[in-house]
């Protein structure tokens, strides 16, 4: 299992009436049943699609990640933060 929000993707993409196929070209693939391996989590989505993701979405990266990682991860960079202050 992942850490991404696989469910807040797919609902983001309805709410917006995006197709499978619009996503998919926004992502370089060549047809909609590629795209939805990557949203029913068949193939996981890569770092490189993310910022991809988030521009077609309108939404922030970081809306991708379950609460717990993303709450870990602005721990970690609050910390880094503090650290070059």
């Amino acid at each position: 299992m992942g850490l991404l929000d696989l469910e807040f993707i797919k609902k983001r993409r309805q709410k917006l009436d995006l197709s499978l196929q619009e996503m998919a070209e926004s992502l370089g693939f060549k047809n909609a049943s590629t795209y939805m391996k990557y949203e029913e989590g068949t193939y996981s989505f890569k770092a490189n699609h993310l910022p991809q993701l988030a521009a077609k979405l309108n939404c922030k990266i970081g809306n991708f990640f379950t609460d717990s990682f993303a709450d870990l991860a602005n721990k970690k960079q609050s910390s880094i933060e503090e650290e070059v202050i």
